[in-house]
């Protein structure tokens, strides 16, 4: 059996901190999906299909790797399209109290064999969050190395207008 993981995220915007996570989960499992999780309860920065497009980009060069999107409860995602590994993200401790929640919720909603594999993000983007990375651009304030420069760019001109 292949080992198809998925690892979800609003990505809003995708940083250095998330590729740091694709890349070394990329060399884990067979296929990688990427899953940009659709919150209608947030006003995001970009547009769904905008998300999706910079992550195909960004990630071009990961030949095992796949951008999708997805509204609704995760594990009906990952049920339905056969993933037995989601692969989560951790950064601090805060993080890891929530994810630790999320995970034993999800391991009851989880088709049998379905689980949930936590990646430290590595120190030198330990700190960084989407929301700040957003926060900072729209102050004109420098962020660079802490997102992909597509990113980066995709950024500066949204806060431009």
């Amino acid at each position: 059996m292949a080992n198809r993981a998925l690892y979800t995220g609003s990505f809003d915007p995708m940083t250095n901190g998330h590729l740091d996570v694709i890349t070394r989960a990329s060399k884990l499992f067979d296929e990688l999906v990427i899953g940009v999780i659709v919150n209608p309860s947030k006003k995001p920065l970009f547009t769904r299909e905008e998300r999706v497009d910079m992550l195909k980009e960004v990630t071009r060069d990961l030949p095992n790797v796949t951008v999708d999107s997805f509204e609704g409860l995760l594990a009906d995602y990952v049920n339905r399209n056969n993933f037995n590994v989601v692969v989560r993200g951790l950064r601090a401790t805060s993080d890891f109290e929530y994810e630790i929640q999320m995970a034993q919720m999800n391991a009851r909603l989880f088709n049998k064999g379905i689980e949930s594999v936590f990646l430290m993000t590595s120190p030198k983007y330990s700190f960084i969050s989407s929301s700040m990375i957003k926060e900072v651009v729209s102050l004109n304030g420098c962020v660079d190395g802490l997102v992909p420069e597509r990113i980066l760019n995709e950024i500066k001109a949204k806060y431009a207008k």
